[in-house]
């Protein structure tokens, strides 16, 4: 009499001539669509090329931070925004949508204007970050944070960090913009309290002044 194969009872189990089982099969294949396959304990092959792996755990980073340098043991899954309100205190940039919808946590990273809260801060390491305290010197406001009080551009002001940092970033490439420029131009910031009017109104009194 002949044993009867145990793996009949369940077909999860079958094997092929490779002696995996069709259960194990299945999870391999579920794992490789989620995860990309892992070249080395360091690297992970990603588009072809070898990347290196970081985490789960703490890793060294260091920052250049309106010209100062910062350095912390952050978790690679990190935003920019949590480390500089959470690490470094730089409270400026605002956590409002979280999802880089709204701007207020607009902040320059190599010269560009980038939502901190949809940039990791493991990759914002190596470039130059500018934040809305850079822009104050000697306890004197920049012209284009003067522009805002005297236009009344500001009313709960959680927005306000972030179109302050956008406005300059605009008025370093357009500094002579048009009204449609400026439109275009900040259509990646919001205000709930809806001040555009004045918003509008200080872009134009530093670009007049040709601060």
């Amino acid at each position: 009499m002949h044993e009867k194969d145990p793996n009949l009872n369940d077909p999860n189990q079958q094997t092929d001539p490779s002696g995996v089982s069709r259960r194990d099969f299945l999870k391999i294949s579920s794992l490789s669509v989620a995860v990309p396959l892992v070249a080395s304990p360091t690297t992970v092959m990603a588009a072809g090329e070898e990347v290196p792996l970081y985490g789960p755990g703490k890793v060294a980073m260091s920052f250049m931070i309106n010209d100062k340098s910062y350095k912390a043991n952050l978790e690679p899954r990190v935003t920019l925004l949590d480390a500089l309100r959470d690490q470094f205190e730089l409270t400026g940039a605002k956590r409002v949508c979280d999802r880089g919808e709204c701007g207020a946590c607009t902040v320059l990273m190599d010269g560009k204007a980038v939502y901190a809260c949809s940039v990791l801060a493991i990759d914002a390491q190596r470039k130059p970050i500018s934040t809305v305290e850079s822009l104050q010197q000697d306890g004197k406001l920049h012209p284009l944070q003067q522009a805002f009080v005297d236009n009344d551009a500001s009313q709960c002001g959680f927005c306000t960090p972030g179109f302050v940092v956008a406005c300059k970033s605009f008025l370093d490439k357009n500094p002579q913009p048009t009204p449609e420029d400026i439109r275009h131009g900040l259509s990646g910031n919001l205000c709930r309290c809806g001040t555009y009017d004045g918003i509008r109104k200080a872009i134009a009194q530093v670009a007049q002044k040709g601060a």
